[in-house]
């Protein structure tokens, strides 16, 4: 399966499964470059590094970060930060994005449902009022290999909620709110980074739909960027229609051996 066509299907497993943020950033710790994702993943559930404390929650996290993440290739900037020690603070929405370039299910939820109740102004969500989104994935673009029953777009509902608590964008157990959310000065420049990537064009960087992960508006994004200019942190020119982004690295992979070195 091609990632294209992999970051389309719905997988209610991992979601299930949860954020494992603190799980995730152990394994990446002590990730070794010099072999490959099957052999990290086996030394993974053979020496339980991260103390895990079944071996069913162990086969879990190991099928997870493979099925999420691509240390090789597209997340290897993401395994660099957390063996070189970064703040987890800083790392935890990083690690938002990342899981979403494959992760539909989480994605369609964030960027669809989440920032819309929250771009609306709503202050409370519960588990019960995503059934009917989570029952129109297809119309979206997403791929259910299986029917899911009543019971699975219940636990998948709760998952996501919980998802959004763990990354701190709500707060609450079983009323969920949403919290004042802020995404660290470093974060955003490496997202920055990420999407310019990703995206070439400034005015597509600031209206690119992934800051809707972190409840932000193509406002909210343009206003940081301006407060990051004035500091010189970055170069932001307009002039009409045309905008000039010039950030303090050429990719997201060298941002972040700056963050760390």
């Amino acid at each position: 399966m091609t990632a294209s066509s992999r970051a389309r299907v719905a997988s209610s497993f991992t979601i299930v499964k949860g954020a494992m943020i603190d799980e995730t950033y152990a394994v990446f710790t002590a990730w070794d470059f010099a072999r490959t994702k099957r052999e990290n993943l086996t030394r993974l559930r053979e020496e339980n590094f991260i103390g895990a404390s079944t071996g069913t929650w162990l086969r879990d996290v190991a099928k997870v970060i493979h099925r999420r993440f691509e240390p090789e290739g597209r997340d290897r900037a993401l395994v660099l930060l957390a063996k070189n020690g970064c703040d987890i603070e800083v790392w935890k929405p990083l690690l938002l994005w990342h899981i979403t370039r494959d992760e539909f299910l989480a994605r369609d939820f964030l960027i669809h449902w989440l920032f819309s109740a929250f771009d609306a102004g709503v202050y409370r969500v519960r588990p019960e009022e995503l059934h009917d989104h989570l029952k129109s994935i297809g119309k979206r673009g997403g791929v259910v290999r299986r029917a899911w029953s009543e019971t699975t777009v219940k636990r998948v509902a709760a998952g996501l909620l919980k998802m959004a608590v763990d990354f701190g964008l709500l707060r609450g157990t079983l009323v969920k709110e949403f919290s004042s959310y802020h995404l660290p000065e470093p974060s955003f420049l490496y997202l920055l980074h990420a999407m310019r990537d990703e995206q070439r064009s400034p005015r597509r960087v600031i209206d690119a739909p992934d800051w809707r992960l972190f409840m932000m508006r193509p406002s909210d994004v343009e206003r940081e960027i301006l407060r990051l200019h004035q500091f010189r942190r970055l170069d932001y020119q307009v002039a009409g229609s045309l905008v000039q982004l010039t950030l303090p690295c050429a990719s997201s992979r060298e941002y972040a051996e700056r963050m760390v070195a």
